[in-house]
C-alpha cells in the first residue's frame, strides 16, 4: 500500500491524514490546537505540524505530502528567515482602512474607478483579509518591522517551507527565503497575482508595501518544487477553501458551502470571474481552473451565539429552531457579530429586526439565527450566478453542516436541495489527494469514493430571504 499524508494549517488546528494513495482510504489521523486569536507567531503552527504528525503515527512511511492551509494571512520574515513579527490571519480586520486606501488610490481618487481596476487587475476588490492590505497596514502601522522584511509569504507556504527542511537560522535553519512554494489558488487571494495571466502583479505590491520582497514561486496542480530532507514530494498546496474542493472532489457547477468558523460559498468556475462589487473573490482553483468564492467573517459563531442567548446546546437549539415556523413569524437576525467581509461592513455589529411579543421565544429565536446565516451564505451564492457562475449542485459540509436545522432550513432557504456528504477533513483530504498526484501527474487526481452522502430537500420559503433583504442593509456600525 502507497499512504500519502494531508495536511491542513487551519485557523484553529492542524489536522493530518495519512491515506491510501489508490482507493483514499483512511489509515490513520492526528490533530493539534493552535492559539486563538486574529495573530499568531507561526512556530505555533510548526509545532502544532509536529504535535499532529506524531499523533498520526509519523510520516516517514509516506510518500508524498501535500498541504493545505489558511487564506490570505501575512507571513513575513527577516534575512535570516526569522519571524518579523507574528502573523496575521485572514479574519484579522485591522487593515480594513488599507484596503479603502488602495481602492481609492488606485482609482485616483474614485472608489468605483478603483474596485473596478483592482477586479480587473486581480479578480477581487481589496478587503482587511487580503495579503496586500496587511502590508499597507505593517508599512504605516510598524515601520521598523516593515523594514526588516525581506520575504513575505502565506501559512501554507511557510509550513510546507518548514516541511521542506528550510527554517530560521536561530534554531538552526538555512534561513532560505528564496526556497518557499505556494500554488495558484493560495496566491491568488494575496492581492497582488492575476488569474487572468497568472503571473505575480510585483507594481501593486511595491504601491501597497512600499518595497518589493522576495515571494514565493507558484507551482502548476502537480508540480514538485520542493521535497523533504527524507526526500518525499511535498505539493504545491492550496487554500483551504480549494483543497476542500479538491477533497470533495468537484467539478464546474457545483458549489461548496462551508459553515466553520468563517461561512464560505466556493464554485468551480472553466473561467476566471472579476466583480467590481467587491461580493464575490475571483480566486483560482488547486486543478487548474477557477475558484469564485464569497466569505463571510460569521459562520457557525451565529449558532454558537444564539445557543448562548437561549441558554441550550447545539442539540437544543436545532430542536427549537425546526419547531418554528420558516420566516421566525418576521423576527429577523442580522448576523455581523465581528463585523462582516461580505458584505464588507468591517465595522458593523448584529442586530434583531422585527421583534415583537408574539416572537419573542427561544424557537423563533433559533429560527432567526439559523435564517440569517444562511441568508448571509445565500446572498454570495446569488452574486456569483450574477457573474455567470454556474450552479448545478450545492454540497454543504463544515462544523455547521452537522446541524440538523441548517441541512433541513437550507433547501427552503437556497431554493434547491443540498448534498450532505459525510462527516470528514476536507481541506486535509484534498491535500492528501494533491499528494497522490504527485506520483503520477498525467493520470490526474485520482478519483476516490466516499459513502455516506445525504441529500436535503425541501420547499422553498421566499419569505425567509424577503425579510432578510428588507433589513440587512441597515448600518449598525460601532
Amino acid at each position: 500500500m502507497t499512504l500519502v499524508a494531508g495536511v491542513d494549517t487551519s485557523t484553529q488546528s492542524c489536522k493530518v491524514v495519512v491515506r491510501d494513495a489508490e482507493t483514499g482510504a483512511l489509515v490513520r489521523t492526528g490533530r493539534a490546537s493552535h492559539p486563538d486569536g486574529t495573530e499568531t507567531h507561526p512556530d505555533f503552527w510548526w509545532q502544532a505540524f509536529q504535535e499532529a504528525a506524531a499523533e498520526a503515527g509519523g510520516l516517514a512511511d509516506v510518500a508524498a505530502i501535500g498541504v493545505g492551509g489558511q487564506q490570505h494571512g501575512m507571513v513575513t520574515l527577516d534575512q535570516d528567515g526569522e519571524v518579523v513579527r507574528p502573523a496575521l490571519l485572514w479574519n484579522d480586520t485591522r487593515s480594513a482602512t488599507a484596503a479603502e486606501e488602495l481602492i481609492e488610490e488606485l482609482g485616483k481618487g474614485d472608489r468605483a474607478a478603483g474596485a473596478k481596476a483592482w477586479a480587473e487587475s486581480i479578480g477581487s476588490v481589496p478587503v482587511a483579509s487580503l495579503t496586500v492590505t496587511k502590508l499597507r497596514w505593517l508599512r504605516d502601522a510598524e515601520p521598523d518591522n516593515a523594514a526588516r522584511v525581506a520575504a513575505v509569504c502565506l501559512p501554507h507556504d511557510w509550513l510546507s517551507w518548514r516541511i521542506a527542511g528550510h527554517g530560521p537560522r536561530s534554531q538552526g535553519g538555512d534561513g532560505a527565503i528564496g526556497q518557499t512554494v505556494t500554488d495558484r489558488s493560495d496566491v491568488s487571494g494575496t492581492g497582488y497575482w492575476s488569474p487572468f495571466t497568472n503571473q505575480y502583479l510585483p507594481d501593486l505590491l511595491k504601491h501597497a508595501f512600499g518595497a518589493t520582497p522576495l515571494i514565493p514561486a507558484v507551482a502548476g496542480p502537480a508540480e514538485i518544487l520542493a521535497t523533504t530532507p527524507a526526500g518525499q514530494p511535498v505539493g504545491p498546496g492550496a487554500g483551504d477553501n480549494a483543497a476542500a474542493a479538491l477533497g470533495l472532489g468537484l467539478q464546474v457547477g457545483d458549489v461548496a458551502v462551508s459553515i466553520g468558523t468563517s461561512g464560505v460559498v466556493s464554485a468551480i468556475s472553466a473561467t476566471p470571474t472579476a466583480d467590481p462589487s467587491g461580493m464575490v473573490t475571483g480566486f483560482a482553483d488547486a486543478t487548474g481552473a477557477y475558484l469564485p468564492l464569497a466569505c463571510t467573517l460569521n459562520g457557525a459563531r451565529i449558532l454558537d451565539a444564539a445557543a448562548a442567548i437561549i441558554g441550550t446546546d447545539h442539540a437544543g437549539l436545532d430542536k427549537l429552531a425546526l419547531s418554528a415556523p420558516a420566516g421566525a413569524d418576521g423576527l429577523v437576525m442580522v448576523p455581523y457579530l465581528e463585523g462582516e467581509r461580505t458584505p464588507n461592513k468591517p465595522r458593523s455589529t448584529g442586530a434583531w429586526h422585527g421583534w415583537r411579543l408574539a416572537n419573542s421565544t427561544p424557537a423563533h429565536v433559533a429560527r432567526a439565527a439559523v435564517e440569517a446565516l444562511l441568508c448571509l451564505l445565500a446572498d454570495g451564492m446569488d452574486a456569483m450566478v450574477k457573474l455567470g457562475v454556474p450552479v448545478e449542485r450545492i454540497f454543504l459540509i463544515g462544523g455547521g453542516a452537522k446541524s440538523e436545522a441548517v441541512r433541513r432550513i437550507a433547501p427552503q432557504v437556497f431554493g434547491r436541495a443540498v448534498i450532505v456528504p459525510p462527516a470528514g477533513e476536507y481541506v486535509a483530504d484534498g491535500a492528501a489527494r494533491q499528494a497522490a498526484w504527485l506520483l503520477n501527474p498525467e493520470a490526474g487526481a485520482p478519483t476516490w469514493t466516499r459513502e455516506g452522502t445525504e441529500v436535503f430537500e425541501g420547499e422553498e420559503a421566499p419569505v425567509i430571504r424577503e425579510q432578510y433583504a428588507a433589513v440587512r442593509e441597515m448600518t449598525h456600525n460601532r
